[in-house]
């Protein structure tokens, strides 16, 4: 039966292989296995499992001739014969062979793997696991060494499966744990099979440890030496990681029952010489691999996370981490980079967020007296004359640690922020450890006048640390100023922001002039100096109105958004600083307000090349591996050894490749940076829209334009307004125009972004609807609007009529008024008659006739008096109607002009009449 079995897999070595010679090494393999299966005598089945573990270890196509008949013959012999134990050992061994990789055969450049294809041949196989595990109790030593090993292959091939099947076992990861306190062998063996097996298996690793794996765990390394150990520290520290790694549970059971004292012991160097070798690097970097797990707590979606990391930090600090932290990463310059970088960032990570600690940091003095200076100006010093540049970044990361929502602390490190006479600035800061850290920053800050523009945009980098978030220390930072090199001593002294800029513009220039090897290292100087100017300016008016004192400063930045041989980045920062330029500008200077920074935009980029900018920026790669959290990956065997050797990357590779940026921007720009960037993005195309939805000057319901004069004869009164009217109509013609441009450019980049938004993900749908929204609360308001101008239109047709009646009865009221003098008139020419025939009886005629002009006047004075009010309130509705006219964009003077000239034309009569 078993052999009917393997007849069945007759030629499949063949296909597999494509060799001429396969169906030998299958009935080779068939022969030994019959003997192995079929023989009568124990010694000979004994001399056939040798023979086939040989050609099994030496040649891939016995190996794949063996998976595909061999494992339920060998694992029925492990079942039916356990205490054979030389057979058990044979078969185990041929096992082992069987899933070990040959490097050196001839058909190692084939495409078949036959060590994964036997590793899932074997792990299907039933009770397989179970079989191996019962092994581990043999007394016989080299069963339970090969029995580990093929646990270790199928859990590197196959972990998920072979968990699976341990963990319905009973007591099977018992018997692992067990080997850890067997022969030296047998327990590094074990160690690496618990290793791949606790490998994100949350389950697995909670069992491991209430099986007591910390106790052992540094049991065996204090056994080697902790730190000067060699791989079996590693892979003790690589275990204990697995079992912590975002487990919160694990992590309070390592506080509570073996504590910290023994990971605290491992970072401790000794002797007075220190000596690093390639595996004590390794080891030191595994155990700060731990402490950072420590200080990042257990998963973020756990609700007591916060709880667990702060009192994770206060053990680790009660037992003085910081200080073995600061030997590793800061003081002791015989460490190698590697680790020192490490520290750093765990030193970061130690004071983030926890006011305590960064005290703590700030208190604490290095050196030896009377070299003796504080931690933080040791800190800048390493990050300022660093050859490394990850070294740099790992320092930059201690700083924004300690700035972040650290109000106190930045006030502190501004209050030292003195410049220094130019004499002063010549020696070099090596000279002179007792330079305070202001000095020491505003120094390197001034650095690229004299050719040095990356030690200039490091501590740039952490200026920006410094301000970011506080307007007093922005403010106060502003009012510095550089004084001049003594060589240009024509030089008045000029604010720091715009010696900034002006490095800018010399990093720009060194690029250009050298196209060699520049690119990368100019576009991390360029684009750290750009983030410094998007921190300072944000939400600073003043700092805006600083930058924009000097005109060249908005044309290079115009120049450096449309530059295309800049880096995206740097394209998208420089869009960002202009936009800020808008958004937080306060001023009512004509050439520096919103709009001119708006119309220059507009006129010279475009707004939709603009606004293209930022999107460009937001799909760079560094931008998005800023915005993702970075996880590193744990050191194990394969990667340690590269881990270990931090070296920095190669710029001249990088500049084959054409608009690269720095890899190093990917740590510099975390993801608080991000989020500012985004959120002033937001704001600069609200802010543009919102320039462009309203004139610069707005009109007043009664501006004092309208207003008669005093003195001011009716037809200049006319004529001003007239021109008033224009000038508005003319403000209101170039608003209807600047709308029309950027409804133009916004449907260019709608027509753009098109294909783009097809293939694009959640956040683009979110921003269609979004606009899509704006789209239709516009439309609503334009209808509003529409509604509102055919109601004003039609209260001006009602007054317009009502005015007209009030001028017919003003010339009715003239014609009474002409036939009443007519009549008197008449009356007095009758009078002078009667005198001059001598009637005496009309003696008293005069008083009459005095009477009654004078009680015709009093009537007429108070009709006219009635019919000015009327006017008067009449015209000052028209006033108003005009003015919301006005603003609706509607023409005025088509609707007033048949009123001014009936206006005019009974003004003129009245005037006639008075004159006779």
């Amino acid at each position: 039966m078993k052999m009917d079995l393997m007849s069945g897999y007759k030629g499949v070595v063949g296909l597999l292989v494509g060799s001429e010679n396969s169906s030998n090494e299958d009935r080779y393999v068939e022969r030994l296995l019959d003997r192995i299966s079929n023989g009568k005598l124990q010694e000979d089945r004994r001399n056939a499992i040798t023979e086939l573990q040989a050609v099994v270890s030496e040649s891939q196509a016995f190996q794949l001739a063996f998976g595909a008949m061999g494992f339920p013959i060998m694992l029925s012999v492990l079942k039916e014969e356990h205490d054979d134990v030389e057979m058990v050992r044979g078969v185990l061994e041929t096992l082992v062979s069987a899933l070990t990789p040959i490097n050196h055969a001839k058909g190692s450049s084939n495409k078949v793997q036959p060590t994964l294809m036997n590793t899932d041949l074997l792990s299907r196989e039933a009770d397989c696991i179970s079989l191996l595990l019962s092994l581990l109790e043999e007394d016989d030593f080299y069963v339970r060494y090969y029995t580990l090993q093929i646990l270790t292959a199928l859990l590197t091939n196959s972990p998920q499966r072979l968990q699976e099947a341990i963990l319905t076992i009973p007591r099977g990861i018992t018997r692992l744990m067990d080997m850890l306190m067997d022969r030296e062998v047998i327990r590094n063996e074990a160690l690496l099979l618990l290793t791949h097996l606790t490998r994100e298996a949350e389950e697995i690793q909670k069992i491991v440890v209430f099986e007591g794996a910390f106790e052992k765990i540094f049991s065996i390394i204090r056994e080697e030496g902790n730190s000067d150990g060699g791989v079996v520290v590693q892979d003790c520290l690589e275990l204990l990681n697995n079992l912590l790694c975002s487990n919160a549970s694990n992590q309070v059971l390592l506080r509570e029952t073996v504590g910290l004292d023994s990971l605290i012991l491992i970072l401790k160097l000794r002797g007075s010489s220190f000596t690093f070798n390639q595996q004590k690097t390794i080891n030191l970097l595994s155990a700060l691999e731990t402490i950072k797990l420590l200080l990042k707590g257990g998963s973020e979606s756990d609700p007591g996370n916060d709880i667990n990391k702060q009192t994770n930090k206060a053990t680790l600090v009660q037992k003085n981490v910081l200080d073995h932290l600061l030997i590793l990463g800061v003081e002791n310059q015989w460490v190698p980079v590697s680790v020192r970088c490490v520290a750093m960032r765990c030193i970061g990570d130690l004071i983030a967020g926890d006011s305590k600690n960064r005290d703590l940091l700030a208190s604490k003095v290095l050196g030896v007296e009377p070299q003796v200076e504080p931690a933080l100006n040791t800190m800048l010093r390493i990050l300022l004359r660093t050859s490394s540049i990850q070294e740099f970044a790992a320092a930059d990361y201690i700083f924004k640690s300690f700035c972040e929502k650290n109000a106190d602390g930045q006030s502190m490190l501004v209050a030292t922020l003195i410049p220094q006479p130019y004499s002063m600035n010549d020696a070099f800061v090596e000279e002179d450890v007792n330079m305070s850290f202001g000095s020491m920053l505003l120094h390197s800050l001034t650095l690229g006048e004299n050719g040095d523009p990356e030690t200039c945009c490091r501590a740039a980098s952490v200026l920006s640390h410094i301000l970011k978030d506080h307007l007093q220390c922005k403010e106060r930072v502003l009012r510095i100023e550089i004084e001049a090199a003594l060589m240009q001593s024509l030089g008045a002294p000029e604010p720091l922001m715009h010696r900034m800029v002006k490095y800018l513009a010399v990093a720009s220039s060194m690029k250009s002039q050298d196209g060699k090897s520049s690119t990368s290292g100019n576009s991390y100087v360029q684009a750290i100096i750009l983030k410094l100017l998007v921190t300072w300016l944000a939400d600073c008016p003043s700092a805006v109105h600083c930058f924009l004192d000097a005109r060249p400063h908005l044309t290079y930045l115009l120049e450096l958004v449309t530059n295309l041989s800049e880096t995206v980045c740097i394209r998208g920062f420089a869009a960002v600083v202009l936009g800020e330029c808008v958004i937080y500008n306060k001023s009512t200077d004509s050439g520096k307000d919103a709009f001119a920074i708006v119309d220059v935009i507009s006129q010279q980029i475009g707004l939709s090349s603009y606004l293209l900018k930022f999107d460009e920026m937001q799909k760079s790669s560094i931008f998005y591996s800023a915005e993702s959290s970075l996880t590193k990956k744990s050191f194990t065997r394969s990667s340690a050894a590269s881990m270990a050797n931090i070296e920095d990357v190669d710029e001249n590779d990088l500049s084959e490749s054409k608009n690269l940026d720095h890899p190093i921007l990917s740590s510099i720009l975390d993801s608080n940076f991000v989020n500012l960037v985004k959120s002033v993005e937001a704001d600069i195309r609200k802010q543009i829209v919102e320039v462009y939805s309203h004139p610069k000057m707005k009109v007043a319901v009664v501006p004092a334009e309208l207003e008669q004069r005093s003195g001011e004869i009716d037809g200049e009164y006319i004529k001003r307004l007239k021109a008033f009217i224009e000038k508005q109509c003319s403000e209101v013609q170039d608003l209807i125009h600047r709308n029309a441009t950027l409804a133009e450019d916004l449907a260019k980049t709608g027509s753009t972004l098109q294909p783009e938004q097809r293939v694009s993900g959640g956040s683009d749908r979110v921003q269609i609807e979004t606009l899509r929204r704006d789209l239709q609360e516009a439309s609503q308001r334009l209808e509003m609007l529409k509604a509102e101008r055919a109601n004003v239109e039609s209260e001006v047709i009602h007054h317009r009529n009502l005015a007209g009646k009030m001028e017919a009865d003003l010339r009715s009221l003239s014609d009474a008024y002409n036939s009443l003098e007519e009549s008197n008139l008449q009356l007095e020419n009758e009078v002078k008659a009667l005198k001059r025939e001598g009637h005496s009886t009309f003696s008293d005629v005069e008083a009459i006739k005095a009477a009654a002009r004078e009680e015709a006047q009093k009537e007429t004075e108070g009709e006219l008096n009635d019919l000015l009010v009327c006017l008067g309130q009449e015209q000052s509705k028209v006033e108003r109607l005009g003015a919301r006219l006005l603003e609706l964009g509607e023409d005025v003077d088509k609707l007033l002009e048949g009123i001014g000239d009936d206006t005019g034309a009974a003004a003129d009569g009245e005037d006639e009449d008075d004159d006779e």
